[in-house]
């Protein structure tokens, strides 16, 4: 079992954002070096919106571990999603690397297009890319931020999901990251969390129009999670000590929720529709 730092160990380092995974202390552990696949995604394709780092890297990482062609699709970080494909191409499958951005529909549109026409169908859509700027007073979050956290994380989830549903048949899956401060609110991070608990209800109600159709779409809801987003947005105090709310008293790493994106996506899966994994460390929606 690998050693996952405690929160107590965690420094108050700070990085102009949008931070970089390779300069964080410590590195966030992404890479599933302790999975064991079982061919579970085998001759399917997935696009990963936020797929240079993080969460987005480590569920690329696992699908490709599990058999699929994998495009990622990013906005700024070139190093971290050149590092994401060398990464996923190492497990034996193909990784496609798709800068756009996601707040324009014409942006998900041409990425969608460029996935299929690269591998030839479309079978899983992970919607996890998302902006945060932490802001101690409400009257500090500028419309220009508002704008771009609700941009970002739920009009961008919603265009490209009518961007891919053309090309989804029966057995696949959009899957959503949520977040658990969409539940609990968090008082530096209102739009943030507004959008987050905006994505929980996205899932609930394409899940009910999607039903027929045998499209399943699903949510991931994280914790605190070691993310290049931490010390890019979030207060140095924040940083420090990272994650000791929770019951296991530290923060989660992305390959800590890569399988949950693994179960929802694949065939064990299959009942799975409207529901929310939690995958928090023990943070509880009723605190």
């Amino acid at each position: 079992m690998r050693h996952y730092p405690k929160a107590k160990e965690f420094t108050g380092q700070k990085q102009p954002y949008p931070a970089k995974e390779s300069e964080m202390d410590p590195v966030p552990q992404t890479e599933l070096l302790h999975y064991k696949p079982a061919q579970k995604l085998v001759d399917k394709v997935a696009i990963i919106t936020g797929g240079d780092s993080g969460i987005g890297r480590s569920v690329a990482i696992g699908f490709s571990m599990e058999g699929a062609n994998v495009a990622i699709i990013y906005n700024e970080n070139d190093d971290d999603a050149d590092e994401t494909q060398r990464l996923c191409e190492m497990r034996g499958t193909k990784c496609l690397v798709i800068k756009a951005d996601l707040r324009h529909s014409e942006e998900c549109k041409r990425a969608v297009l460029e996935t299929v026409a690269e591998f030839g169908s479309l079978n899983i859509l992970v919607n996890n890319a998302a902006y945060q700027m932490a802001q101690k007073e409400f009257e500090e979050i500028t419309e220009e931020q508002l704008r771009r956290t609700f941009d970002t994380n739920i009009l961008g989830y919603f265009f490209m999901a009518q961007a891919a549903l053309p090309y989804l048949h029966e057995g696949d899956s959009i899957i959503n990251t949520g977040s658990i401060v969409g539940q609990t609110g968090i008082p530096i991070l209102i739009d943030y969390s507004s959008t987050k608990g905006a994505i929980h209800s996205f899932t609930k109600s394409l899940a009910l129009n999607l039903g027929e159709k045998g499209i399943r779409v699903n949510c991931v809801v994280p914790g605190p999670i070691w993310t290049p987003m931490i010390p890019g947005t979030m207060p140095i105090e924040e940083v420090q000590n990272f994650g000791h709310e929770v019951a296991l008293a530290r923060p989660g790493q992305p390959e800590e929720l890569a399988p949950a994106y693994i179960l929802l996506a694949s065939d064990d899966g299959s009942f799975m529709t409207g529901s929310f994994i939690h995958v928090t460390g023990g943070k509880l929606s009723s605190d």
